[in-house]
């Protein structure tokens, strides 16, 4: 452990404040959730106890690691956030910015072969098959008009 606390820990272009747990911290990097947090922590045998801030360089390289390349380091491909991808054909994980943008270019794609579900996001509609008759409605709302009312003479 090291001699002095530190307050902020960066992992995965990810500022994690050393007051947090571990696991709980790890969830901050975008694309990590609690089940996956956990797992990294395991396989770096770290207790899931500990404070980010009294993590040793040595324990936040470990994560580091595992984080980059989970596969390797034994992570069943069912909890991979990308399976079977379509260039590579490999399972894969991806983590903060790369997920943002392999997201947004998922989308592209699906709105330039017109298909229904690029279609939905398109035109800013539900795309999982939710209703539509009363929920989800964006825009100004209209109010309703009533007649001016006349004061007696």
């Amino acid at each position: 452990m090291p001699k002095e606390f530190q307050h902020i820990i960066r992992i995965a272009n990810t500022d994690l404040y050393g007051t947090q747990k571990v696991v709980y911290a790890l969830t901050n990097v975008k694309g990590i959730g609690i089940k996956l947090a956990n797992v990294i922590v395991k396989k770096a045998n770290i207790d899931p106890k500990t404070r980010v801030g009294f993590l040793s360089e040595t324990e936040a390289e470990k994560i580091k690691g595992i984080i980059k390349d989970l596969s390797r380091h034994g992570v069943p491909s069912w909890l991979l956030n990308r399976a079977k991808d379509r260039q590579t054909g490999k399972h894969l994980h991806l983590i903060g910015s790369d997920l943002i943008l392999q997201t947004k270019t998922d989308i592209d794609q699906m709105k330039n072969i017109r298909s229904w579900r690029g279609v939905r996001h398109a035109y800013g509609l539900k795309v999982r098959g939710q209703r539509t008759r009363t929920t989800g409605r964006t825009g100004k709302a209209i109010g309703v008009r009533f007649k001016k009312t006349r004061t007696r003479q």
